[in-house]
């Protein structure tokens, strides 16, 4: 009766040396994307997930490693036709462009305005919105030429993930779902693996230190290989009827699909670029555009519809009224751009762009998709797998042997 006892303790250590390292390895997969925000004291105790944690510096590694190779902003600006802009927003813009109309005029010439019958102001409204075509693709051609100083794709990138610290989860957790799993799955293998020895070890010499040693080194090795299989070879090795790659650089063809459409989705968006272009740096310099061909447009609708215009509503009144429609054109920007989210989906083509030039990547130029960000910081799941492994190795020790 003793020795089988004795016998199941025996055969125990790589058991448990399994589940120490199926617990080790799930540990280690939820520490990299949780907490989102930082638990516990700073500086002194505590975590937060390390993907969360590095998102700002993981948003400027896609920009510079992924994006910005791989999709410039002047070739999605191009793509933009200004005709298909101007029918897919033409519709709400002349709606807006009325009430701009009346609420310059209102507050910059009051009496003309009131003076004038309605049919002067349907002439009005009518003469604007013939020429809205001419404008908007004057503007888009502007817009595509300055597009680097409006449009600042790395602050779009930038904003949204350290806004959004559960999207840039979501983004490693789809892309790489598979490879998580097998992450955790792994360490119950290896895990076992390290404890034949570790058995082997204790039968012969008992001594108290060799199953915490065990228990340490299982949590290590397990966390190291799992990750390292993720992403080695990079280069596929064949040996005899296998062939050897890491499991994420080997379906290059699939994560890049699933990555491309998150970006395309929830990233890079017509919704997204618009506030960036409206709210971010480069909106001083949309301003500016807009003022320029607003200021031209009131020129020549003066000039074409009555040649003293200016004179008979007074200088400062004249300035002030091109100053309120430049401003209220630029405020309402929201109201009419949503129109064209649908169309600029459909002309920027990002996911797909996308997904194909990733695929064309080669299998160092991969791997920076996902991993150079927390690369830094893998060894703090490898550590707290082998100290967690260390303490499960004690337990066992005085649980199942003293």
């Amino acid at each position: 009766m003793e020795w089988n006892i004795q016998t199941l303790s025996l055969l125990s250590i790589p058991l448990i040396s399994a589940i120490v390292g199926w617990a080790t390895n799930y540990l280690a997969v939820k520490m990299m994307f949780y907490p989102i925000e930082f638990v516990g004291i700073r500086p002194i105790f505590g975590w937060q997930g390390l993907i969360p944690a590095k998102r700002r510096q993981m948003a400027e590694i896609e920009v510079e490693l992924v994006l910005g190779k791989l999709l410039s902003v002047e070739e999605l600006a191009n793509r933009l036709d200004p005709d298909a802009l101007t029918e897919a927003i033409e519709r709400r813009l002349k709606q807006v462009v009325r009430k701009v109309i009346n609420d310059v005029m209102t507050e910059s010439a009051p009496q003309l305005w009131a003076a004038l019958p309605v049919q002067g102001k349907n002439l009005v409204y009518q003469r604007i919105e013939n020429d809205i075509p001419n404008v908007v693709h004057k503007m888009v051609e502007d817009f595509q030429n300055n597009v680097n100083e409006i449009l600042d794709i790395k602050e779009l990138v930038v904003e949204q993930l350290v806004n959004s610290p559960e999207l840039i989860n979501e983004i490693f957790l789809t892309a790489g779902e598979k490879e998580f799993p097998f992450i955790v799955r792994s360490g119950f293998y290896f895990g076992f693996l390290f404890g034949l020895p570790t058995m082997v070890l204790w039968h012969f010499f008992q001594s108290w230190w060799i199953l915490p040693l065990g228990g340490l080194l299982v949590g290590y090795a397990t966390n190291w290989i799992a990750i390292k299989i993720i992403f080695e070879p990079k280069n596929p090795i064949r040996l005899g009827p296998v062939t050897l790659q890491g499991m994420f650089l080997k379906r290059q063809k699939e994560v890049s699909e699933v990555y491309s459409a998150i970006i395309e989705q929830k990233l890079i968006t017509p919704r997204n670029i618009t506030h960036i272009i409206l709210h971010g740096s480069g909106s001083a310099q949309l301003l500016e555009l807009i003022e320029l061909h607003v200021n031209d447009a009131i020129e020549r609708y003066v000039a074409v519809a009555q040649p003293y215009f200016a004179l008979g509503v007074g200088s400062d009144n004249y300035h002030r009224m091109k100053s309120l429609a430049v401003k209220q054109i630029f405020e309402n920007s929201d109201k009419y751009l949503l129109y064209a989210y649908d169309y600029a989906n459909s002309a920027l083509r990002i996911g797909e762009d996308l997904s194909e030039r990733m695929q064309a990547l080669s299998a160092v130029e991969f791997e920076g998709v996902l991993r150079p960000a927390y690369q830094q910081d893998e060894w703090k799941l490898i550590i707290v797998g082998a100290i967690l492994g260390g303490l499960a190795g004690l337990a066992q020790l005085y649980l199942v042997f003293s």
